[in-house]
């Protein structure tokens, strides 16, 4: 094996064509003709001793070592990419240029709104990109390089990353307006546990979440696919369901259909952080992200057992897993 010719423009070159399934798309893509990119992929299967495409006259598809090259290409453009910005960056403080931000779908479309102009004023040279996830697949795309920061709920499984926790989001129970749950003493989780329990689809950390809560079985209850289905079900009398707080409603349901109610102190909930690579270079200015969030983030408490820290560097306490 001869890789002392290889570039990082090669590695480009088959991401490319990984992500486009085509040779003349991949080319169109990376600013080179087709011949060229052709002959630069083969020379890089040739110096690994791998086939990594599949090649006909109507598709391109990966082969398995094909797959994990480009798993691996990825990863080291990403950290190319860091090394780059290091060293735009010197010694300046704070975060510049573009940063991929993900967070886990029952989070990202109620934090993200209400933190978006305070995060442009706050970091005014970064160029954000946002998206959204399950769990497994942001942790994925982080490790792979395609997102360079999570907003994520703990625990996760996970080694290789810098993780913040950021604040702790209690559950509320929503119910319909007509249901035994409605009025009376706060509920408790455990009460809960029965047919007509709502959660979301299996591979959702927050269903997990719900289902240890109430003491539920795996199999409870009735399923939804987003957090919206679950508060349309809800307002059609389908049962009831937990909601993190920043998904519930900000005032009584106009139509009153739904009531949304606290639970008994030291009810459940759950703690966000924010996670990023042990080996990204920008570790002060995502401290600084991270100080941002645990100070913006509305309904937000500290994380159980964090103290409250004072300064510029309320980012700090970071944990490496």
């Amino acid at each position: 094996m001869n890789v002392s010719g290889l570039s990082l423009r090669d590695l480009e070159y088959v991401v490319a064509v990984a992500e486009e399934g085509h040779f003349g798309r991949a080319a169109e893509r990376c600013a080179v003709s087709q011949p060229t990119l052709s002959v630069q992929v083969r020379k890089l299967e040739e110096a690994l001793g791998l086939t990594l495409f599949e090649r006909s006259n109507r598709r391109v598809l990966l082969t398995p070592s094909g797959q994990a090259v480009v798993r691996q290409a990825r990863a080291v453009l990403a950290e190319a990419r860091a090394l780059l910005l290091l060293a735009r960056e010197g010694a300046g403080r704070g975060l510049r240029g573009r940063l991929v931000l993900a967070a886990i779908q029952t989070l990202g479309p109620y934090l993200f709104p209400r933190v978006l102009r305070g995060l442009r004023q706050a970091f005014p040279h970064l160029a954000l990109s946002l998206s959204e996830g399950r769990t497994a697949d942001i942790l994925d795309a982080l490790r792979e390089g395609r997102t360079d920061a999570a907003l994520i709920s703990l625990p996760i499984p996970e080694s290789g990353l810098t993780v913040v926790p950021l604040f702790d989001e209690p559950f509320l129970l929503a119910c319909p307006a007509e249901h035994a749950f409605a009025s009376g003493e706060p509920p408790r989780p455990g009460d809960l546990a029965g047919p007509d329990l709502l959660l979301l689809d299996e591979g959702n950390c927050l269903r997990d979440q719900a289902v240890a809560a109430c003491g539920a079985g795996p199999a409870s209850g009735r399923h939804a696919t987003s957090l919206e289905t679950l508060r349309s079900m809800v307002a059609a009398g389908a049962g009831y369901t937990l909601l993190p707080a920043l998904a519930a409603p900000p005032g009584p349901d106009p139509a009153g259909l739904t009531i949304c109610r606290r639970f008994a102190p030291d009810g459940p909930s759950r703690t966000i952080a924010l996670a990023w690579r042990a080996s990204d270079p920008r570790a002060d200015g995502l401290a600084e992200l991270a100080a941002f969030f645990r100070q913006h983030a509305p309904h937000a408490t500290l994380p159980r057992g964090q103290p409250e820290e004072t300064g510029s560097r309320r980012g700090a306490g970071a944990i490496a897993v």
